[in-house]
């Protein structure tokens, strides 16, 4: 059995602004004060030193959770392309509150979350497309890191493509984005099979 530990990354101002970071890597994408602190939070209360290794999504935000969240356990870190967030293609960057003025059928009502059919506006990547990329992922590392456990720090809508993943939901809403630095744990089989442990589990 291969265990991940899927922690999404501390807050941003741009969590806070109602801005689609997507996979924009500059401000305001990086952690501000509050999501530092959830990191070190997470540090002092999840103790990673259990583990085999860190894997990170390359932006900024998530790589400076691990290295919080690493502190002391000098775990090897690896970068994996395949856990960045998704990509609004030509919505990242921009404010739900124009986003909404334009497209507004498109965005859950009463909320920032979207419908998977967003993409045919904005040109960004399909619900599917981070599943897919995630089981790739997924399949993968429980192959070549076998019996391990494995910590993940990346991004809010990959972490609910791996819980979609793990139980096979076909609805594509059934999951919410978790919170800042909440972790998820996904058990996986040597025959690929996966459970989900727990979803967005806060440890402060």
């Amino acid at each position: 059995m291969t265990n991940f530990y899927i922690v999404r990354h501390g807050e941003t101002r741009g969590n806070i602004m109602g801005f689609k970071q997507g996979q924009i890597d500059g401000e305001p994408s990086q952690l501000d004060e509050k999501g530092i602190e959830q990191a070190r939070t997470l540090h002092d209360h999840f103790d990673i030193s259990f583990a085999d290794r860190i894997m990170v999504s390359p932006l900024t935000r998530a790589q400076d959770t691990a290295d919080l969240l690493n502190e002391g356990r000098n775990l090897p870190i690896e970068v994996d392309d395949r856990l960045l967030e998704i990509s609004y293609g030509d919505w990242d960057g921009q404010y739900d509150t124009d986003l909404k003025a334009k497209y507004g059928k498109y965005f859950i009502p009463g909320s920032n979350a979207i419908y998977p059919d967003y993409y045919e506006v904005a040109n960004g990547e399909k619900f599917t497309d981070v599943e897919n990329r995630v089981a790739q992922f997924t399949d993968e590392i429980r192959q070549k890191y076998a019996n391990q456990n494995i910590i993940i720090v990346t991004h809010g809508f990959t972490v609910r493509s791996f819980a979609q993943n793990a139980v096979k939901a076909a609805d594509p809403l059934a999951f919410k984005e978790p919170l800042n630095c909440s972790v998820t744990k996904i058990e996986v089989a040597e025959n690929g099979q996966q459970g989900l442990y727990y979803y967005g589990r806060v440890f402060a």
